[in-house]
């Protein structure tokens, strides 16, 4: 036991003894080694390497003792922004592909964006972490501590100004779809303690602690692991899925985004719309049945609704009971012109548009400036105003089918935030998430992207019906499950069943509201905990 003890504390021994540069650019190196669990690679196990490397950074930087309040701020905030510096940096990456569509106007901007988001997504990491080390000690509760603390530092930055949960540490499991079905109980933030927690335990085996203590600290947390593995397996395997009385077709055209809105490239696009939703049917669509055709988000390059054949060629080309929904620019009168919004309509097989919704969230600096009057002021509006355009729209809403079936749209952006379900009654059929990941080309960008959406599925036990314009398009049912998918890039249709809701599930009953309990109570206890054993030691 003794030798053991010993070949267990060489590896740890170096990031405790680490200092300086050093110990920052390992911070860094964990931190950009994390997003490796991230899809498309989902190196789950990577985790288990580089949160026990925290850990340990942590234990062999934070000063103990009472009166080292500044200190431990300081240094837990310093050691967090690198790891989320890293984290980010190494997640992101692909957002400057964005820059090169029109390289020849924002290619120099790409260098700017690439760094400066993870330098401030990273200030949140770097809070979490500074609490942590706050009420940092050498206990096998500060596991649990770092977990709660970087969890809540995640819900921090899915809330703070217009919020951004991208990547939240989560999805680092989002590659098992076993355990992901956790997020039914507790949405991905309390998916993200729970992943945080597990895969830093192994720290506690080079703990200074008898042996047999440190191994039942780990037991305990695989025990707990094994409970997330049965109680996903169990849900995944319980849920029948039965079919709704409707059927699906998903047209991903996939169009290059330098192409899109090129005039001359208009009616075209248009045509190929058209073509794709007359296709002959495939896969496993029912003849006769009521049928909702989907297009990915703007679909169009113009104003649907402003030409005169539009909507009367859309009709010809569902024919009778189809209905299309379909992203769309759409315009609308203001008081000092014309108004923008990034929209979803809803078309009836006659041609009319029975429903429209209005995207809510707006992605900074893609579709909105957030701070407008402060860039003003500092003179760079002209900078940003080429990226500005639309409005937001007033609340999300649901829209319907003909046949009565409830559906919740989620535009792009929309679906990486956590869905709030009316509270007892009327909750929607299904989830709709149109969508454009052209601007992102082959990289992790849209994979990322269709993991978090395929989360909300998860956690509300809604099927998804997902359209991107270059991937990656799908029907996913309540546990998460892909029942059929076009991968990006690729050029088709997609003709299935909708999947019938599973139920409402725990979080969409409760949202984040059990989270936040359980993570803000244990900051306390620790709190409470290291206050009453400081006084005793004074």
């Amino acid at each position: 036991m003794h030798w053991l003890s010993q070949r267990l504390a060489v590896l740890p021994n170096f990031f405790l003894l680490s200092w300086g540069w050093q110990r920052r650019m390992v911070c860094v190196l964990c931190g950009a080694a994390t997003a490796f669990a991230l899809p498309p690679y989902g190196l789950i196990p990577v985790l288990a390497i580089t949160f026990p490397c925290l850990v340990w950074i942590l234990d062999g930087a934070v000063e103990p003792g009472p009166g080292k309040v500044r200190s431990r701020l300081r240094t837990g905030f310093v050691l967090g922004w690198l790891f989320g510096f890293g984290y980010f940096l190494s997640g992101l990456w692909w957002i400057g592909a964005a820059f090169l569509v029109e390289a020849e106007r924002f290619a120099w901007l790409m260098p700017f964006a690439v760094l400066a988001m993870p330098v401030g997504l990273a200030l949140f990491t770097g809070l979490g972490v500074a609490l942590a080390a706050l009420l940092w000690s050498d206990r096998f509760y500060r596991i649990v501590l770092l977990a709660a603390c970087l969890s809540l530092s995640d819900w921090l930055r899915g809330h703070v100004l217009t919020g951004f949960p991208w990547n939240a540490f989560g999805y680092g499991v989002s590659g098992s779809l076993t355990l992901s079905q956790t997020a039914s109980l507790v949405g991905i933030y309390g998916l993200t303690f729970l992943t945080l927690a597990l895969a830093a335990s192994p720290a506690v085996l080079a703990d200074a602690r008898p042996l047999r203590q440190r191994l039942a600290a780990l037991g305990a947390a695989i025990t707990v692991l094994v409970v997330v593995a049965v109680y996903g397996a169990v849900r995944i395997a319980s849920v029948e899925t039965q079919d709704a009385a409707l059927d699906i077709r998903i047209v991903q055209p996939s169009i290059s985004q330098k192409d899109k809105w090129r005039p001359e490239f208009r009616d075209t696009i248009f045509q190929t719309y058209l073509d794709m939703t007359e296709a002959p049917l495939g896969g496993t669509a029912r003849v006769g049945m009521p049928r909702l055709v989907v297009w990915p988000e703007s679909a169009v390059p113009f104003l649907l609704t402003q030409e005169p054949d539009a909507l009367y060629r859309v009709a010809g080309a569902l024919g009778e009971a189809s209905e299309l929904v379909t992203g769309a620019i759409r315009a609308e009168a203001g008081a000092e012109g014309a108004v923008y919004f990034n929209s979803v309509y809803l078309i009836g097989d006659d041609g009319t548009v029975r429903g429209i919704y209005d995207k809510v969230r707006l992605v900074p600096f893609g579709e909105f400036v957030p701070l407008r009057s402060v860039l003003d002021g500092l003179g760079i509006s002209n900078l940003a105003g080429p990226l500005e355009g639309f409005e937001a729209g007033f609340q999300r809403r649901e829209l319907s089918t003909a046949g009565g079936l409830g559906f919740l749209p989620l535009i792009c952006y929309e679906a990486i935030f956590p869905v709030d379900l009316p509270g007892k009654t009327g909750a929607p059929a299904f989830l709709l998430n149109v969508t454009n990941d052209a601007w992102f080309g082959r990289t992790p960008g849209p994979y990322q992207h269709f993991a978090q959406a395929r989360m909300r599925a998860i956690e509300t036990g809604l099927p998804l019906i997902r359209a991107a314009n270059t991937g990656i398009s799908a029907i996913v049912d309540g546990t998460g499950e892909v029942i059929d998918a076009l991968s990006v890039f690729e050029k088709g249709v997609i003709d299935g069943r909708l999947p019938q809701s599973i139920g409402k599930t725990i979080y969409g009953r409760f949202g984040d509201a059990t989270f936040l309990i359980v993570a803000i109570l244990l900051v306390l206890f620790a709190g409470a905990f290291i206050y009453n054993r400081r006084s005793r030691v004074n």
